[in-house]
């Protein structure tokens, strides 16, 4: 628990699990809007070789976990928290240029 607060620039062991709650909510959370957000655009297993389906599944998961976490760090009160790490993360993955400082 330390080392994770440490590594966070937290203080308390209550943020902690808060901050894991609200990655774990918020993975399952877009775990399941990403099911009918594929129907919607006419992708099924049953209809849909699985080549095609679970990348674009996984693609569709991407950009909703983005803002699924921004919006649940802000409901648990963790919104600089999520924000920060939220930019860090996408600045790693080359899209820094979304948070210009």
């Amino acid at each position: 628990m330390e080392k994770l607060k440490e590594r966070w620039g937290i203080s308390s062991n209550f943020q902690v699990v808060v901050i894991l709650v609200v990655f774990a909510v918020t993975g399952s959370s877009a775990a399941k809007l990403a099911a009918p957000l594929t129907s919607l655009l006419g992708l099924r297993p049953e209809n849909v070789s699985g080549w095609i389906y679970w990348p674009v599944r996984v693609l569709l998961i991407f950009p909703i976990y983005q803002v699924l976490l921004v919006a649940f760090g802000w409901l648990f009160g963790q919104f600089r928290f999520f924000w920060n790490f939220e930019k860090k993360m996408l600045k790693r993955l080359g899209l820094g240029f979304l948070f210009p400082e």
